[in-house]
């Protein structure tokens, strides 16, 4: 059994060496989250290198899959920021709903699915069942700050 399935969310986190990074600030009139009841809405977020720039590029073109699925999940940390800084704690979440991933690709790119698996897979290790969820995974011509990815998510609290 893992030796994780007793630990908090954070705990969790600790345990996997994850460092999230600063939450972005909106760019225009939106709040990165927004809470209804015990459901965190969270905004579209994007992949950003570590000094605060996006990541850009096209999928299938110069970027490739495996580095697209990187760049999902720096995406899925940009979503766990908001959310911490939302809510306190990532012990909040009970579990995560729903992702929308969108993927900056070319026209004939078609693994939409493995590129944001790197966000999906990023919660399943944190949140174990609890992060597995309805996702759809779609292709863009083109996405803000003409960045490879953006996704965006639906988060269960705690009551």
């Amino acid at each position: 059994m893992d030796s994780r399935a007793h630990m908090t969310n954070e705990e969790r986190l600790a345990a996997l060496r994850i460092e999230l990074p600063t939450s972005p600030k909106p760019v225009a009139r939106f709040a990165n989250a927004k809470r209804i009841g015990q459901t965190l809405y969270l905004s579209g977020q994007i992949p950003r290198g570590r000094d605060g720039a996006p990541i850009t590029g096209v999928v299938g073109d110069d970027i490739s899959r495996a580095e697209a699925y990187d760049h999902a999940r720096l995406a899925g940390l940009a979503l766990l920021a908001v959310a911490r800084d939302a809510i306190g704690s990532l012990d909040q979440v009970a579990g995560v709903s729903k992702l929308f991933g969108m993927v900056r690709a070319t026209p004939d790119f078609a693994d939409h699915p493995a590129v944001i698996d790197g966000c999906s897979d990023l919660f399943a290790d944190i949140f174990g069942e609890a992060g597995i969820h309805a996702r759809s995974a779609v292709g863009m011509g083109s996405l803000p700050m003409q960045a490879t990815v953006e996704i965006e998510a639906i988060f269960e609290l705690h009551g």
